[in-house]
């Protein structure tokens, strides 16, 4: 059984928990499409109200394996996999039709970014960072992070390379709290317990009309986002 992703199921919620720590939970092709596997499965489950995505040990995550990204400039092939499997996984976090949330224990960089963006939700350590360092060799997903503080501000963490502190994004209103790390679980649960007050199909009609406003389309391929 693989290990990359742990799902747990907690009461009306599941915890998902990226899984490589060793490399700072980048995500790979192989771990991307275990996360949006699990999250098609969870559609499907009409006990599920709410699902949290966390990293495991100090680091949400590092964003793509830039290691993946040297591999498929020599191999065809494996690139053509590696962007099918970004455009499934981005469509799928973005499309999700129920409340997600992100715990974000640690640095959140890159592609670790945009996953804490896609969500609905995000409650941050103190610990956490928030920064795109691959504008500098590459394209940044843009209009999630615009949707949440705006053009100025999405400008300014793209364009302009800004790095931003837990504190910072609580001032933004990029996250709702920040905490203390040992204190991060119990105010997820607090937050859980607040989402799950409602019924499935609420959450999921409120979830279905933030997307229309936000002006997401979960269908455009990774790089036009």
């Amino acid at each position: 059984m693989s290990t990359l992703l742990i799902v747990e199921r907690r009461g009306e919620s599941v915890l998902l928990t990226l899984n490589r720590p060793e490399r700072r939970n980048a995500l790979s092709v192989a771990l991307r499409d275990e996360l949006s596997d699990a999250l098609d499965a969870l559609v499907e489950d009409d006990s599920v109200k709410a699902v949290v995505i966390t990293g495991a040990g100090d680091v949400f995550s590092a964003g793509f394996d830039l290691g993946e990204f040297e591999r498929a400039m020599g191999d065809p092939g494996f690139a053509s996999a590696l962007w099918a499997s970004s455009d499934r996984y981005h469509a799928t976090l973005a499309g999700f039709p129920l409340p997600t949330i992100a715990a974000v224990n640690g640095p959140a960089v890159g592609g670790g970014f945009d996953l804490a963006v896609l969500c609905d939700l995000r409650i941050a350590s103190n610990t956490a960072r928030f920064s795109h360092p691959e504008r500098a060799f590459g394209d940044v997903v843009y209009a999630p992070l615009c949707d949440l503080v705006g053009g100025a501000l999405a400008r300014e963490l793209t364009i302009g390379g800004r790095e931003i502190s837990a504190e910072e994004a609580l001032g933004i209103h990029l996250v709702t709290e920040v905490v203390e790390p040992a204190g991060l679980p119990v105010a997820i649960e607090a937050l859980l317990a607040r989402v799950c007050v409602a019924p499935r199909d609420v959450l999921m009609h409120l979830k279905a009309k933030a997307l229309r406003r936000a002006g997401i389309d979960p269908a455009r391929r990774t790089l036009d986002l």
